[in-house]
């Protein structure tokens, strides 16, 4: 299913509280609509006009959601198939430049695509799609047909169920949009295998983010004794036993993940070294801590603390105790991998926060590496919201 042509159905007049500073971003927030010309639906495009009636772009509508617009270009150019397969293709060009040593990655990054509200990820044979906008979702047969085109894949998964749906007026679904076969996918990540649930697992499945991450966190642990903590399905820690880990003990709150990595374990050849125990994170690690034990890497990978500006003060709260009991769990000269995918949590922000840690437990620290998202999450100049993830690695004594 293509389409010729998508025809702009009205104009919308930006209100004089845009600023210059916003020229480059794909969003338009309802705040700064002034005038409507025409009657759009959700989903329609439409042209974007500056204050000074100078044309800004054309991107979708969305009357419902407190953002009204998502620009999908600010070129003078026709929105038809050419262009979708044109983004499309620039998207695949990337990946095959940045994406090594595995078969799972992001294939489409929304807005860091230019490609709003649009999140592919490709688990060998599979992707996986979720249309996170009005537009998008209107679209997403014609895009769905465009990636088999362009990647050769056989079957398009779709993840409709983000609860970020329901801000733009969408339904909730998780079904085959095209082709079909098992829901759990088998992938390969460096020398790991895993298993990808793509009807159940987080997000699309995996979280191809962390990837390199992981990898990096690996090389530093050979004869050692790993806590991971928030282990999820365990791809933190059995790349860590691979590359030489004594053992690893992973924490972790659900009874569904742990059967994962329990299983990732056994699939790795390496259940002898991973213990995995149902245990909430802080209550654990307290109890950790004054059973005296110690290891040698401590790995932290919570789920968002701070999903908007007024959860961050709490968010940099809890930051700070789980950090400090890491670090307290660490022997002289240990490592902590620690991460947060708030992306109201800056970068500044977190480092500081470890540090703060780091004081409150007596111990120094230094940094080692400072790390976010992999090249297959490029992040758009102009929207800092496609910025999210931070990955400190630190040394402590």
């Amino acid at each position: 299913m293509a389409i010729d042509s998508d025809a702009v159905t009205a104009q919308i007049t930006l209100n004089r509280q845009w600023g210059r500073h916003d020229s480059s971003h794909l969003w338009v927030y309802t705040g700064h609509v002034g005038h409507v010309k025409g009657q759009p639906a959700p989903g329609d495009l439409v042209e974007v006009l500056r204050p000074d009636g100078r044309r800004h772009g054309v991107g979708f509508f969305n009357p419902t959601s407190k953002i009204a617009v998502r620009l999908l270009t600010f070129e003078d150019e026709l929105i038809d198939e050419a262009f979708w397969r044109s983004r499309i293709n620039q998207a695949i060009r990337l990946r095959w430049r940045v994406v090594t040593e595995t078969n799972a990655y992001r294939l489409i990054f929304g807005e860091g695509d230019r490609l709003p509200g649009l999140i592919v990820d490709r688990y060998d044979h599979v992707l996986v799609m979720q249309a996170l906008s009005y537009g998008m979702d209107r679209r997403k047969d014609m895009v769905a047909d465009l990636l088999m085109q362009e990647t050769g894949v056989a079957a398009v998964y779709l993840r409709n169920d983000a609860k970020s749906r329901r801000l733009e007026g969408l339904p909730l679904e998780r079904r085959f949009l095209r082709g079909g076969g098992p829901v759990e996918v088998e992938i390969e990540e460096g020398r790991a295998r895993f298993l990808v649930n793509i009807e159940r697992g987080q997000k699309t499945g995996w979280f191809c983010d962390q990837r390199g991450n992981r990898l990096a966190a690996a090389k530093l642990v050979e004869g050692g004794e790993v806590l991971d903590v928030f282990c999820h399905t365990g791809a933190f820690g059995i790349h860590a036993v691979l590359a030489g880990a004594r053992s690893v003990e992973g924490l972790d709150v659900g009874e569904e993940v742990l059967a994962m990595a329990r299983r990732h374990a056994v699939m790795n050849q390496m259940e002898s070294r991973c213990l995995y125990r149902k245990a909430d994170a802080f209550e654990e690690m307290r109890n950790l801590v004054k059973a005296g034990r110690r290891y040698d890497l401590v790995m932290l990978d919570p789920p968002a603390f701070a999903r908007s500006k007024e959860a961050l003060t709490h968010a940099l709260a809890a930051y700070k105790d789980i950090n400090r009991l890491g670090i307290k769990l660490l022997k002289p000269e240990g490592f902590l991998v620690t991460s947060s995918c708030s992306q109201p949590v800056s970068e500044e922000a977190f480092w500081t926060t470890i540090q703060s840690a780091a004081r409150d437990a007596g111990r120094s620290v230094r940094l080692i590496e400072q790390r976010g998202q992999g090249p297959d999450h490029p992040v758009l100049a102009g929207m800092p919201e496609t910025r999210y993830l931070k990955c400190c690695i630190v040394q402590v004594f």
